[in-house]
């Protein structure tokens, strides 16, 4: 799972990545509003824990732009307002959750479990289902109708990216933002690479499911129902 933290103090920026690092967590971390709009704007993180105090561009404003551009990333506000009043407005603004400083990072991660929990597809188990497959993150272990196979670190992070969002049709960019983040510099042959791995598993676990090439705009995964 890969985080965005926007928080303006560096000692607790840093506090809590390492925290989140050390919980397994993939983060990209920056100090004010902009730079936060920038790599939110992406659209490749899973949760985004955004103060509602920044420099350049307070928190708010960034989390208004966001769900105006359709940008449904759930966000975590972490801030020293901590008002009826500030958290009402907060949440009316597209918030999935409020948190006040200070706070303890045992509360912090269970709210992030909270709002990542509400996908149909994620279950308590830490398993992704769909049609005729579960994914097992912890093992990277992808599981079919008769047998199993173990994917590795980039094939499972690629066939979350499908499973989370089955609907969607990924251009190549975006999948490379998501699997190898923004700073990467990695060609888009990797890419290539992965899709080809990750078709030859599933086809191996004896899925329905494949990942369809969409000629100019990207891949979409197709073979289970969407209604």
């Amino acid at each position: 799972m890969r985080i965005l933290l926007a928080e303006d103090d560096k000692n607790l920026n840093n506090s809590i990545t390492d925290q989140l690092i050390t919980n397994g967590f993939e983060v990209d971390c920056c100090f004010d509003g902009e730079e936060a709009l920038y790599y939110a704007s992406q659209n490749i993180h899973d949760v985004i824990l955004l103060d509602r105090m920044l420099p350049f561009m307070e928190g708010s404003a960034v989390l208004k732009k966001l769900r105006s551009d359709g940008i449904a990333i759930p966000v975590i506000l972490i801030t020293a307002l901590g008002t009826l009043n500030d958290k009402v407005t907060g949440l009316n603004l597209g918030a999935d959750d409020y948190l006040v400083k200070p706070f303890a990072f045992e509360e912090l991660l269970a709210r992030i479990q909270c709002v990542t929990r509400r996908s149909p597809i994620l279950h308590m188990t830490n398993e992704l289902c769909l049609a005729d497959i579960r994914y097992r993150a912890a093992d990277n272990t992808l599981f079919g109708k008769d047998t199993n196979c173990t994917l590795s670190n980039r094939e499972g992070a690629l066939l979350e990216v499908f499973l989370k969002n089955p609907t969607q049709t990924f251009t190549r960019g975006t999948l490379l933002l998501k699997i190898w983040g923004p700073d990467s510099d990695v060609e888009e042959g990797n890419l290539d690479n992965y899709i080809y791995f990750l078709r030859r598993r599933l086809k191996s676990v004896g899925s329905s499911l494949e990942i369809k090439t969409i000629r100019g705009v990207g891949y979409c995964l197709q073979g289970f129902d969407q209604q």
